[in-house]
């Protein structure tokens, strides 16, 4: 790994972001919009907004910056992949590391705007109830955000088309959405579902967002925020070992 390619590799990623409005739009407008809906479905019922949204809201302030980063990376790579572009790079002397490392920086930083206003939004504007620091749910959606991209890389390895690559999210992602909490408690699910639930990266994030909503001791969710860091070194680890320079 050599930090000055890595750096370019970010520079570039984020140049082409800059450029392509209607990705921006999805990264970091979509995610405010979707938490907005969900707050205005909650506003007219018999409980009023307040405690519903204050029960779901750090779920999804886990789930969507999670499903929109993977979805944006796993297609975003397959296209530099099948249009040539990957297997110019990795033609110089850029390492699978560095192009997966460049991506993970520069959607990181993508991330941080997007967790920023997301987390504003629901604060701010919709009144979602916090109790712990507030800084820290930003690195809570932060860290969130970069599994979904570490994963998006490592799936789109196996797609060939960007349709395939989409297909990946009923199997990576909404089981992840079913058993994080934000529907059934993980406490009240069936034990062999609850099990699965353990191992799912996804259920790590909502618990911390889910514990900053309640207390403001801090150390459970860092090691919440431990674990879904090591599942998103992880998904980089097994992307630079399984992509391929172009779709074959």
């Amino acid at each position: 790994m050599t930090p000055r390619i890595l750096a370019a590799v970010a520079v570039r990623v984020l140049t082409q972001l800059r450029r392509d409005r209607r990705t921006l739009v999805m990264l970091l407008v979509v995610p405010c919009l979707l938490i907005t809906l969900t707050w205005w479905m909650f506003l007219d019922t018999a409980d009023g907004s307040g405690d519903v949204f204050d029960r779901i809201g750090p779920g999804l302030l886990a789930i969507f910056p999670f499903t929109v980063m993977f979805l944006v990376t796993s297609v975003t790579t397959l296209r530099e992949r099948s249009s040539g572009t990957l297997e110019r790079l990795l033609a110089l002397p850029t390492g699978k590391l560095d192009f997966l490392l460049g991506y993970a920086v520069a959607f990181g930083l993508v991330a941080a705007v997007q967790a920023a206003l997301a987390v504003g939004v629901s604060v701010e504007l919709l009144d979602l109830q916090v109790v712990g620091p507030l800084w820290l749910l930003g690195v809570v959606a932060v860290a969130d955000a970069v599994l979904g991209t570490a994963l998006g890389l490592f799936v789109s390895a196996f797609a060939r088309t960007e349709f395939q690559a989409v297909q990946f999210m009923p199997v990576v992602v909404v089981p992840q959405i079913l058993l994080c909490g934000l529907i059934v408690p993980r406490d009240d699910l069936p034990a062999a579902l609850g099990a699965v639930s353990d191992v799912l990266p996804l259920s790590y994030a909502t618990d911390a967002m889910q514990h900053l909503t309640l207390t403001s001791a801090t150390a459970q969710v860092w090691q919440d925020v431990a674990v879904v860091l090591a599942y998103a070194g992880a998904g980089l680890a097994l992307g630079a070992v399984t992509l391929r320079r172009r779709t074959a």
